[in-house]
């Protein structure tokens, strides 16, 4: 029997991870209900959003600041550039996936030692891809 089999209602359901990132601060165990308009709501989501940040982590590290009267530290222009490292790497593993076509197309006889050195140089363009964009994600909040 389930919860929904009891109440009638459907269980709440669980959270799921919108990105792999890692978090650096402790574990926040209390929260703040804050009552807002419809006005206030699409304002404080904007202003998340420009950042690339959940509304509630948005919150969280304004509301910090203000209490410990310190200026928020704006991130949107890191944000910008760790996207555009991600979809860089992202192309960089279409190369590799295109590389590994042409792969399979000289195990027909051709051999062309230029691939190679274009593979290489594609994997090592993917690992520094790869290393900046966490690079930058353990350094942004």
């Amino acid at each position: 029997m389930t919860d929904e089999d009891l109440t009638g209602v459907p269980p709440p359901r669980r959270a799921t991870r919108r990105n792999k990132r890692t978090h650096r601060s402790p574990r926040r165990d209390h929260a703040v209900f804050i009552a807002l308009s419809e006005e206030e709501h699409a304002c404080i989501t904007a202003a998340a959003e420009r950042e690339y940040l959940a509304t509630a982590a948005w919150a969280a590290q304004t509301l910090l600041a203000a209490a410990n009267g310190s200026a928020r530290p704006e991130y949107a222009e890191f944000r910008e550039i760790l996207g555009a490292v991600i979809q860089a790497s992202g192309q960089a593993r279409r190369i590799g996936v295109n590389l590994n076509q042409v792969v399979a197309a000289l195990h027909s006889g051709e051999s062309l030692p230029q691939i190679r050195w274009y593979a290489e140089a594609a994997a090592r363009t993917v690992d520094k891809l790869d290393e900046l964009a966490e690079e930058l994600r353990r350094r942004l909040p």
